[in-house]
């Protein structure tokens, strides 16, 4: 589908088609257009395809994660000319500030800019690899994936900061190996997956694990029934990263981009 056909659209419509806000389109074309006249002093071919239709095949593709032969299709162009594109695109939008996260520093700010943190990890399913397949096994999904922790601000739901490992590494041991470190007087709401965290951080809350000898009390209960009442914001703001398809289904393509496209989404 080209743009000009998406130009009577409703925004909620635009939005569901592409995965971002019509705003964010325009942003993102200003800032295309901007990197287009800079390549064009070395020359070259031009391509056959506006800026916005070459973003919206970008979008199309990891919104559905259809494969490049059937997006290229779609647009009238060859495979390679679709994946040269996208790639492109990719690249031109994760290098402008406008598009970067926060980083691991903005957790020590001593303005207090973050009263209370989530920490999650969400885990996605690769192919199996050829070698070292049981570096990315994941006992808990059964299968071969790639593991990403998520920093998310609670009051504005935005992302700060992320993480990524193989899926056989522990969400505590993932925390430890990004080496984040988070203000004293910042709160951290965060799953059981991370026992050992208030050692390093002492105002953390998470919810109490039973055992066989010491069952959970009605209070205990409680207690962590409104701790996942808190938590479950990090869960919705996964579940959004995930409504684009890529992240969600079976990866397929090299892992060395997933960090990138993980962040950029």
């Amino acid at each position: 589908m080209k743009y000009d056909c998406l130009k009577e659209f409703k925004d909620e419509e635009f939005r569901r088609l592409t995965g971002v806000k019509r705003s964010t389109f325009e942003k993102m074309v200003d800032i295309l257009k901007e990197a287009e006249s800079a390549k064009k002093a070395f020359g070259g071919r031009p391509n056959r395809l506006s800026i916005e239709d070459q973003l919206l095949m970008a979008l199309e593709y990891i919104r559905e994660y259809r494969t490049y032969f059937h997006v290229a299709s779609s647009y009238q162009i060859s495979e390679s000319a679709c994946y040269r594109n996208i790639r492109w695109i990719e690249d031109v939008l994760i290098k402008h500030p406008d598009f970067a996260l926060p980083g691991r520093k903005a957790l020590l700010k001593s303005d207090m800019s973050y009263e209370v943190v989530l920490i999650d990890a969400t885990e996605t399913p690769i192919e199996r690899p050829k070698k070292n397949q049981r570096y990315f096994y994941s006992g808990k999904k059964k299968n071969h994936t790639l593991k990403s922790q998520v920093i998310v601000n609670k009051a504005s739901r935005k992302i700060i900061c992320t993480a990524f490992s193989n899926g056989k590494r522990h969400d505590f041991r993932l925390f430890k190996e990004s080496k984040v470190k988070i203000h004293p007087k910042t709160k951290v709401i965060t799953d059981t997956g991370y026992q050992g965290l208030k050692k390093i951080h002492l105002n953390t809350n998470m919810p109490k694990k039973k055992t066989k000898k010491k069952p959970l009390s009605k209070e205990d209960k409680r207690n962590n029934k409104h701790q996942s009442s808190e938590r479950v914001l990090n869960e919705n703001v996964i579940g959004m990263l995930k409504r684009f398809k890529i992240l969600a289904e079976r990866y397929r393509n090299r892992r060395k981009r997933f960090c990138l496209r993980f962040n950029l989404i």
